[in-house]
């Protein structure tokens, strides 16, 4: 299969780029990867769209997903395992056994959460473990609820849970909270919020069905306490998702593609958009712009070739 661009992810860059270079009449096939629809797919409303006063975050992905395809965008429902980006056209090998070829590629892969990697993390993922306040706080209403992190995202989703549980404690690993946006003082004024400073969560506890109990370290004097909880929500950042493409394109020292002149990665033709190379915005609606950047940037390059 060759296409004269390939675009790996599907969430806000990666529709927009198939939208842009599908009607720019470029033959174009997007991969949407393991997780369609992107970060949005696990969010309820979603109320800073323009355009939108508030649209569940899945109902805006489908939308942009019949856009895409109306504009004639192929969609492929695969991964990409392998890249060789060393010669052209371009080679992309997929979970399914497929080879695809592309004279262009948009990278679009967009970040995961990062994970706690402590024990009983995995064990109780969905059984009281969370990653989207947004999407689980109603389960735990009236409940007792931790939150790791201290950051902005974490501050939102702590404010957030505020609404819904009985009691919300904030585990940070440093002395003071990182979070910059005004909302980290609605939080800390909050009666229901108690902060554990210069502390790491150890270990997620269970009775199998769900999570009853945490395990905290001091990081002052290693010292541990048993806390109780009914949820653990982990709100530690952002990993971008660019394993597949390392010793192919300059990857900082983060983890996130580098680009030069807006969209260019350090291989000619091979472009990148949204939150696999955004450690800054990392919003719905630069993901966006940055998909229609890349776009035009790779339609420009091809008509020069």
């Amino acid at each position: 299969m060759a296409y004269d661009v390939v675009i790996i992810g599907a969430g806000p860059a990666g529709l927009t780029a198939g939208i842009y270079a599908s009607r720019g009449k470029l033959n174009t096939m997007l991969i949407e990867g393991p997780l369609p629809g992107g970060q949005l797919m696990s969010t309820t409303a979603v109320e800073n769209w323009p355009g939108n006063i508030s649209i569940m975050g899945p109902e805006l992905m489908i939308n942009m997903r019949e856009q895409a395809q109306k504009c004639g965008c192929n969609i492929m429902s695969a991964s990409v395992t392998k890249v060789d980006f060393t010669k052209t056209p371009y080679t992309l090998y997929l979970d399914n056994g497929q080879e695809v070829h592309a004279a262009a590629v948009i990278v679009a892969t967009g970040a995961s959460h990062k994970k706690l990697g402590c024990p009983g993390e995995k064990e109780y993922f969905a059984k009281g473990v969370s990653v989207c306040a947004t999407c689980d706080a109603p389960f735990f209403a009236d409940k007792e609820v931790v939150i790791v992190g201290g950051g902005d995202s974490a501050m939102t989703e702590a404010e957030h849970l505020t609404h819904f549980v009985k009691k919300l404690t904030v585990v940070h690993i440093l002395d003071k909270l990182t979070g910059k946006d005004p909302i980290k003082d609605k939080v800390l004024a909050n009666t229901k919020v108690e902060v554990l400073y210069s502390s790491a969560l150890k270990e997620i506890k269970g009775d199998e069905q769900k999570v009853t109990s945490i395990v905290i370290e001091n990081q002052l004097n290693k010292s541990l306490k048993i806390i109780p909880a009914d949820g653990v929500f982990v709100a530690i950042g952002l990993a971008p998702n660019t394993s597949i493409f390392k010793g192919q394109l300059d990857i900082d020292n983060y983890g996130y593609l580098v680009v030069t002149d807006h969209t260019k990665t350090s291989v000619e033709g091979i472009f990148a958009a949204g939150d696999v190379a955004d450690y800054r915005y990392r919003q719905a609606v630069t993901s966006a712009g940055t998909g229609c950047m890349a776009a035009l940037d790779c339609q420009a390059y091809l008509n020069k070739k």
